[in-house]
């Protein structure tokens, strides 16, 4: 399996905290653990048997949600703030995730893009997400892997069967499969972009300017 602490692989030996279990009305439980070799941390699941089925639900309690690779430093606050709180309430709640992931990606399109409408920028929660992602394709402004990511957001959503979700990006609505997961992919490649290497470059352009420096050579502008 993979850790959900470190996402490194390890084969899993998982142990029972309770052999016997306990049950209810409604099932048997079990808590079960495992520790990851790699971090040397603790997994813990609870097991729930219900009586009426012979389906056993395995319910993730430590950590709550697989880790995400953490974020640069130079990602702006108001945009880390949502994709962390997105990551958080993923596996409690991929409604709440989806909503506030599709917040993020709305900001950081009108304010990195340069979302426009009637020579305006447009104001947050105000306009249909679905237009402003087509806009942004349709500039031309960002790679082709990045137009494709976006454009896929609108398909895994399903805009035109819930329109609610490209004009109201704050609601709790109901999400399809796997939606939440690729809206804060998208979101990683689009911080990448337009906050990792920029600054990747202007770091090597600056170690460069210092050499050229240092051998007598004029600065690159």
């Amino acid at each position: 399996m993979k850790c959900p602490h470190c996402l490194e692989n390890f084969h899993e030996n998982w142990v029972a905290l309770r052999p016997t279990g306990v049950s209810d009305r409604d099932a048997f439980w079990t808590v079960k653990h495992a520790k990851c070799p790699a971090c040397e941390r603790n997994i813990f699941q609870l097991l729930q048997n219900p009586k009426s089925s012979n389906i056993i639900n395995e319910i993730m309690v430590y950590p709550k949600s697989f880790s995400r690779s953490p974020l640069a430093d130079n990602v702006p606050k108001e945009f880390a703030e949502d994709y962390n709180e997105s990551c958080l309430v993923l596996v409690d709640s991929p409604k709440a995730s989806a909503a506030l992931s599709r917040r993020c990606l709305q900001n950081i399109l009108r304010e990195k893009a340069e979302i426009k409408k009637k020579g305006k920028t447009l104001k947050v929660n105000k306009g249909n997400l679905s237009d402003e992602i087509q806009q942004v394709i349709d500039s031309g402004g960002l790679p082709t892997y990045l137009s494709k990511s976006l454009d896929a957001v609108r398909n895994i959503g399903n805009f035109a069967a819930h329109p609610i979700k490209s004009k109201s990006t704050g609601e709790i609505v109901k999400v399809e499969s796997g939606e939440a997961e690729w809206n804060l992919d998208v979101l990683e490649s689009l911080f990448d972009f337009y906050f990792v290497q920029p600054k990747l470059l202007r770091d090597r352009r600056e170690k460069l300017n210092e050499k050229l420096q240092e051998s007598g050579k004029p600065s690159m502008k």
